[in-house]
């Protein structure tokens, strides 16, 4: 069991990023960017100084939070797709120095005015990920999938159709508390209802490798991808933390809990502080209170 976070939420810079993660007395990092830039983008100068920085405060990079076949790529577009598998290769050359075993990936976007069911659209994601992910198993790389505004984020149903269609054991899940929340339910028919992120776990529960942390509030639609969001600390809003991590820990969940906090700086006291260090404190205090959070629950097990 060990603590891990999107620690560029905490900060830009591997400096900043390093220094929460060891203010909290964990020793890892969910890698997503380093000064806005994915890990897999930024440039070898500057991946070889994040290599140096993590060896020198002994602090290992657990998981690459990826963009590969997000909620922004079309399984259709076919140029998007070696796009895909370029940025998958040079994660594993990375990850493979790292040392480290997960990918974040997901299962391409909900395309818009298209039934997401549609044997077209179903067989070109199934093919395209057992594609990504046989890569990912050649590597000796777990690709993580998560619920997200994806295709397997649809339903508790969908990822576990992506399971049953992808032939691989490493292919895992990560499951997000808070995804659900906003998420549409496509196991019923439009208008949709929100999902329940207690349902969604409790379906997939045995297939689970790995937990990211978040919590928040439905507020409204937009006439974006994504709703508008109320994100909280851990335990206070709509994503069943509490009752999820006391079930993990009840069956035996021995993996990595990664904080996602999406905290905006009202959720810190208002001062003439600056913002970078509102947004380091709000990533803090939420390791802080997870881990409060995880010993409570913890406590009930005695």
């Amino acid at each position: 069991m060990y603590f891990t976070g999107f620690a560029d939420e905490a900060g830009d810079s591997i400096e900043t990023q390093i220094k929460a993660t060891l203010e909290l007395g964990w020793n890892h990092i969910e890698s997503r960017s380093i000064n806005n830039i994915n890990t897999t983008d930024i440039g070898e100068n500057e991946f070889d100084y994040v290599c140096e920085k993590l060896d020198e405060n002994k602090v290992r990079i657990n998981c690459f939070g990826s963009a590969i076949a997000n909620w922004s790529k079309d399984p259709r577009d076919e140029s998007g797709f070696q796009e895909n598998l370029e940025s998958l290769s040079r994660a594993i050359t990375r990850m493979q120095r790292l040392g480290t075993k997960y990918l974040r990936g997901m299962s391409f976007k909900i395309v818009k005015d298209v039934e997401p069911d549609s044997p077209d659209i179903e067989r070109s994601i199934f093919e395209k990920l057992s594609l990504l992910v046989k890569i990912c198993e050649d590597a000796g790389i777990i690709y993580l999938h998560e619920n997200c505004m994806n295709y397997g984020g649809l339903s508790h149903a969908h990822t576990l159709r992506l399971l049953d269609k992808i032939h691989s054991s490493n292919f895992k899940l990560v499951f997000d508390t808070g995804n659900p929340v906003g998420t549409d339910n496509h196991l019923d028919k439009p208008p949709y209802k929100k999902q329940s992120s207690w349902e969604f776990y409790s379906n997939v529960r045995e297939f689970i490798e790995y937990v990211h942390i978040k919590d928040c509030i439905f507020i409204k639609e937009t006439d974006q991808i994504f709703p508008e969001l109320y994100f909280t600390f851990p335990g206070e809003g709509h994503g069943d933390v509490r009752k999820i991590v006391y079930d993990l820990l009840k069956t035996g969940y021995d993996g990595g809990f990664s904080i996602e906090p999406h905290l905006s700086v009202v959720h810190h006291e208002q001062s003439e502080k600056p913002v970078d260090l509102i947004r380091y404190q709000n990533y803090v205090d939420y390791g802080m209170k997870f881990m409060n959070l995880f010993q409570e629950e913890s406590a009930r097990m005695r």
